[in-house]
């Protein structure tokens, strides 16, 4: 299992570690294999497996060939309701009459059409429970052999997998890369730490943990070992840990319920509350955020028990009410309150993090007397901030000549709050101040590269990884906001779930938009046809999976094309077994299966805590058509969501989200071409290792290369 997560995660193959022999016959079945899925084998690759004996060579490419079909989501069979999608999608309104005339004549016969105006006046008619309706009439192996094989295309997507070190090397690699991230990581990524956390315990450790939800990830593990915790340094980071132990959410976006401590866990908890009250008084303060946690918690830990660790009582008395300590944002929103903004900026001085996240309202409500002040402060906080901080305040201060249409806050649960945007612009002279100071400082974080420094283009519009919470796990999955060309006449979206305990019915759907984001038409379970785009029918029910499809021709007069899942019914994201959407590009020309793995262009998972997804958006631009990620849930009704009912909000949100501009890979590497030639990829192997940074790794760079791919591009931010 340990192999297989490295290779999803970083397309790299662990070294096997058998006998020498003669694998050469295994090494060529695995490249054909490959080439049926999309990606395909380094040459190093091949000739180390070539050079395993049999056994130890199947068993390295059974592991390859099963990590890559579950990456891009080949392990799942995706039927089609209709069999012959995307021929053979019958009219909507005919194809419920069908179904109606069916449940009428259970015994028989053709029913008229007045029989069936009697059965619909009689009321009681249940879409769903129709005879065949929202279930497959037919195997997955009858719509195969309906089919021919797909015709390959110039286009098809084929993915280099690369030679790693040993297991144990990766994933210790991997390990630190995860554990000492500048940036909070997603929730898949939080899940893999956890687990390579168990295998690396006696592994190098990382230097510096700067992100506290992966401390509590790591503590987690340490924890259960009877290990020492590291890096708790404040009265949250305990609770982090509690909630993650208890298998909550250690982001604390949600409550957790806390499970039973045993004795010697409670001990290491309030062991560590008592050394860092004692440490700082002060952060006592932050107490009062989580009271309500805290007082769940001090349930399960019964302080009381341990008069050796009084500082750890005082936590629980802070909650409960009985000693009131005020915290550093509640002194500072005290001075805005009495309109003294300038000695909130002081106040704040001593948390840069805070401050600079505060600069916007600070500024805005600052005075023309204090003003002078505030800036002077927030712009002193620039070096002791994180880089991370800086360059979120890069991209806000980026956006504040003008109001936008709609302001968009997306939390860290990726659900997003729309609203009118009333915010005062900030003054041009002080935005171009602040952006040069900070052009500068994060210029100045940068890594200086030994080796020249290669870019692929392709990279260069991918949003800056500054949260993993902006993003969804799977495969070629960008961050929020970031812009991928779509190639191709066809793209043909795929959603696939399967319930875990109930009846589960999840329903794909595509909202087209002008120019001025008005809907310009829909398709989905109500309507199966529009303007060229299909629907290939309507499930309702996943207990051994469920996929449904939607083809939209490039050619359509639409602007923008929005696609999103809604839950009819049942299970949430969080609750199924399994749930994915993803998109693949086609020509006209190539037949075949609705899904081939070589046309998938992205697959992401589906884990978030709304009732409706957007994962992404396709908008037409003068250059053609690009994907543009939103990662985005509405929270929707418990049941019966449809695109109907919220074509206003997903439009609301897409626009917000469409015209704002965010920070790229093509911003640091402007910073870099301030000190440094950067060469961009032609797809020409130099002469010389180089320093590579895109989205995949090409093939036929010189040994010696350092490669920064999607995997890793959150390393490049700096401390």
């Amino acid at each position: 299992m340990l192999e297989k997560l490295i290779i999803q995660k970083t397309l790299r193959v662990p070294a096997g570690t058998g006998t020498a022999g003669d694998g050469s016959g295994v090494a060529r079945q695995l490249d054909a294999a490959l080439l049926d899925v999309g990606f395909a084998a380094s040459r190093d690759l091949l000739d180390h497996l070539g050079a395993l004996a049999p056994g130890p060579a199947m068993d390295l490419a059974a592991t390859v060939v099963s990590a890559v079909r579950e990456l891009a989501g080949d392990h799942v069979r995706h039927n089609p309701y209709f069999i012959g999608f995307p021929e053979g999608v019958p009219d909507t309104i005919e194809f419920w009459a069908e179904r109606l005339r069916a449940a009428v004549l259970t015994g028989g016969g053709t029913a008229t059409d007045e029989q069936l105006r009697d059965a619909v006046r009689s009321g009681g008619i249940n879409l769903l429970d129709l005879p065949g309706y929202g279930t497959y009439q037919h195997t997955w192996a009858d719509m195969l052999a309906v089919r021919d094989e797909l015709i390959a295309g110039a286009g098809d997507r084929v993915t280099l997998l690369r030679l790693g070190d040993t297991a144990e090397v990766e994933a210790e690699r991997l390990y630190l890369a995860l554990a000492g991230s500048t940036t909070p990581l997603g929730e898949a990524d939080l899940s893999i730490l956890g687990e390579l956390a168990s295998a690396c315990t006696d592994a190098a450790q990382p230097a510096e943990i700067p992100v506290r939800e992966n401390r509590a990830v790591l503590n987690g593990v340490r924890l259960a070992l009877g290990r020492q915790l590291v890096g708790v340094d404040s009265t949250t980071d305990v609770l982090r840990l509690a909630c993650h132990v208890s298998g909550g959410d250690v982001s604390l976006a949600t409550a957790t319920r806390f499970r039973s401590f045993r004795r010697p866990e409670r001990r290491v908890l309030l062991a560590a509350l008592d050394q860092v009250v004692a440490a700082s008084p002060a952060k006592l303060g932050d107490i009062g955020r989580y009271a309500e946690r805290w007082k769940r918690l001090g349930e399960r830990l019964h302080p009381h028990e341990y008069e050796q660790w009084p500082h750890a009582r005082e936590v629980f008395a802070v909650a409960r009410g009985e000693r009131k300590v005020r915290n550093l944002a509640g002194r500072a929103e005290s001075a805005i309150q009495a309109g003294a903004v300038g000695s909130a900026a002081s106040v704040l001085s001593s948390a840069p993090g805070l401050l600079l996240r505060s600069a916007d309202r600070l500024l805005r409500l600052a005075p023309p007397a204090e003003r002078a002040a505030v800036v002077e402060a927030v712009t002193g906080a620039f070096g002791s901030a994180s880089a991370r901080v800086l360059c979120s305040l890069r991209e806000h201060v980026g956006n504040r000549l003008t109001p936008a249409s709609a302001r968009m806050y997306a939390s860290r649960s990726r659900s997003a709050w729309v609203g009118p945007d009333r915010r005062p612009p900030l003054p041009a002279d002080l935005v171009t101040e602040l952006s040069a100071l900070l052009d500068a400082e994060i210029g100045a974080r940068l890594p200086a590269w030994e080796r020249p420094l290669v870019v692929d283009p392709e990279v260069l519009d991918v949003a800056l990884p500054l949260s993993g919470k902006a993003s969804e796990g799977g495969f070629a999955v960008l961050p929020r906001g970031s812009r991928a060309t779509v190639s191709g006449e066809l793209l043909r979206f795929f959603m696939y779930w399967r319930q875990d305990s109930r009846r589960t019915d999840y329903d794909l759907s595509v909202q087209l938009l002008d120019d001025d984001f008005q809907t310009a038409g829909q398709v989905s379970w109500t309507n199966y046809r529009h303007d060229g785009v299909v629907h290939s029918g309507d499930l309702t029910e996943a207990a051994n999976g469920a996929t449904e499809f939607i083809d939209v021709p490039l050619s359509i007069a639409g602007r923008y094309v929005v696609p999103q899942v809604n839950i009819y019914a049942g299970e949430s994201f969080d609750e199924v077994a399994e749930s994915m959407f993803g998109y693949q590009s086609r020509s006209p020309e190539q037949q075949g299966a609705p899904f081939d793995a070589r046309t998938v262009r992205s697959r992401s998972q589906m884990r978030g805590r709304g009732r409706i997804a957007l994962p992404v958006v396709f908008v037409k631009t003068e250059q053609g058509w690009q994907a543009v990620w939103l990662h985005l849930y509405l929270r929707g009704w418990p049941s019966f969501n449809r695109l109907e009912e919220n074509t206003f909000t997903t439009a609301h949100r897409v626009r917000a989200l469409m015209e704002r501009r965010y920070l790229t890979m093509s911003y640091l590497v402007d910073r870099w071409r301030e000190r440094t030639e950067v060469t961009l990829w032609d797809g020409s192997p130099p002469d010389e290792p180089v320093t590579f940074i895109g989205i995949h790794a090409p093939e036929g760079l010189p040994a010696g290369s350092e490669v920064y791919t999607l995997d890793r591009l959150a390393e490049l931010i700096p401390a």
